[in-house]
């Protein structure tokens, strides 16, 4: 009977429904029309849309519809059916911003059947939410510029920067266009480890990924790019190639510990029956160990709120650098996001650095000018190289033994620089390189300075007798004209 009652009190009133439309995420600067239905049996009254604002303490109106004083259904479609009225208001939001993201709310209003000046009021809300596409994406080195490592391995890091993306966006690498396993660190935030969750992550399990460990040396030999290959495939066929950075759970003191060091010992002395690699001479230097060709990559995640509500992201890959192998090595951050139809990436090839051509200003220095030798080029090399100069045989014209940067500058320039050799070390993690310049010194020298100085002092004397030898004649002339 009580339901009886109250369904005949609001069929007297009549009955109002409000809904809003779910809508996908919108791009911004696309166009958006947020649609509001809503079913009734009675007389509409007025429609009101709010957009709520400083964090739902306050509402703006962005539409309003008035019955009283509307005749017109301006943004306001009616599709009559023969059981009661179907209503839909749309609210059309052109070239949405940053600023458009949030909630959005419905209210509609019909007149009460037993009198015309009650009305019922509904409402329906719904959440706007406004993505960016990332603004820019960037590779660079972990602590760069950095030296080259002669006698033991380096952990290398690679950083990938993406700022300006709202939501925060899904990173990874790549090496050489596959996708590299990675061991995440316990720095990796969930929203940014989609590269550790990936399947093929499966068999990482098992590797101990308790933080970086410094590379072992496995031989003290001098080696290059030539010898690589044939010392790791001598290695191998002895199984006696150590992974980099893998001591087991117990370290290298464990169960395993003992049989593990005289590998690395017998591995640390070569046989004269199987080391048989020609020694050959490189143009460049290389380190003085042997990796294994397969390392462990550490990732790392990290991501703040940026001042404009986006996203600023960096991904961090880490491992055991291995010039031989990671030269001319190719890496990719390749970035997902709902607002992009296909990823973003930035590309870096790992490059040690060669020659570096030097520039010398001006060409033809003189005594007292400020000379400037210049390293041209080297902005396509990564990572950045680090330049280090210095006098062959002695000391800078400042009395330094070295000077850092792209440039050396040597003021009031005396005659002693002259045929000077100036050394050019150009180095990164990857490798490291001279060249050497000669500075010649135009003008004054020390023969030239004697010189003037015989001159400066002969010249009076030479005067004074060209004068005492001329005045007799002179004297001797104007006697005889008298007589």
């Amino acid at each position: 009977m009580l339901y009886l009652i109250i369904f005949y009190v609001l069929s007297l009133a009549g009955y109002l429904t409000v809904s809003i439309e779910p809508l996908p995420h919108v791009v911004i600067g696309d166009t958006v029309t947020v649609k509001c239905n809503f079913q009734t049996d009675g007389n509409l009254r007025e429609i009101v849309w709010f957009r709520v604002i400083e964090g739902g303490s306050a509402k703006q109106k962005i539409f309003t519809y008035d019955a009283m004083y509307n005749t017109s259904y301006s943004h306001l479609e009616d599709n009559r059916r023969q059981e009661d009225l179907v209503y839909q208001s749309t609210v059309r939001l052109p070239e949405v911003q940053m600023e458009d993201d949030g909630l959005y709310e419905c209210h509609v209003g019909i007149y009460d059947r037993n009198s015309r000046e009650k009305v019922i009021l509904a409402s329906g809300s719904i959440v706007l939410t406004v993505i960016v596409p990332p603004k820019s994406i960037s590779v660079v080195a972990a602590n760069s510029p950095a030296p080259f490592s002669r006698y033991e391995a380096q952990n290398f890091t690679l950083v990938c920067i993406v700022k300006g993306a709202k939501p925060a966006p899904m990173v990874y690498f790549k090496r050489d266009g596959e996708l590299i396993d990675v061991v995440p660190t316990a720095k990796s935030s969930s929203s940014g480890g989609d590269q550790s969750k990936d399947p093929g992550q499966e068999k990482l399990q098992g590797r101990s990924p308790a933080g970086l460990r410094s590379s072992q040396v496995l031989t003290s030999r001098d080696i290059d790019d030539t010898k690589v290959q044939k010392s790791l495939s001598l290695l191998e066929q002895e199984g006696k190639l150590a992974r980099l950075g893998q001591d087991g759970p117990d370290g290298p003191d464990g169960p395993d510990g003992p049989k593990q060091g005289q590998e690395q010992e017998s591995m640390s002395v070569p046989k004269s029956t199987t080391e048989v690699i020609p020694e050959t001479v490189v143009s460049r230097e290389f380190p003085r160990w042997v990796q294994s060709s397969d390392p462990l990559y550490y990732f790392q995640h990290w991501q703040q709120v940026a001042g404009d509500g986006t996203m600023e992201v960096r991904a961090m890959l880490t491992w055991s650098l291995n010039p031989q192998l990671d030269n001319e090595a190719l890496f990719s951050c390749e970035v997902n996001h709902p607002a992009l139809s296909m990823p973003m990436q930035a590309e870096v090839t790992l490059a040690a650095p060669r020659g570096p051509k030097l520039t010398m200003s001006p060409s033809k220095a003189k005594v007292g000018d400020t000379v400037r030798i210049t390293v041209q080029g080297f902005h396509e090399v990564f990572p950045e190289p680090m330049f280090t100069w210095t006098k062959v045989g002695g000391r800078l014209l400042d009395g330094s033994e070295e000077h850092d940067g792209r440039e050396l500058v040597l003021d009031r320039v005396p005659a002693e620089l002259n045929g000077s050799m100036f050394r050019c070390t150009a180095q990164n993690p990857l490798g490291s390189t001279d060249t050497h310049t000669r500075l010649i010194v135009f003008g004054e020298s020390v023969c030239g300075v004697l010189w003037f100085c015989i001159c400066s002092v002969c010249s009076p004397l030479m005067f004074l007798f060209v004068c005492f030898c001329r005045q007799p004649k002179t004297k001797k002339r104007k006697r005889t004209i008298y007589w």
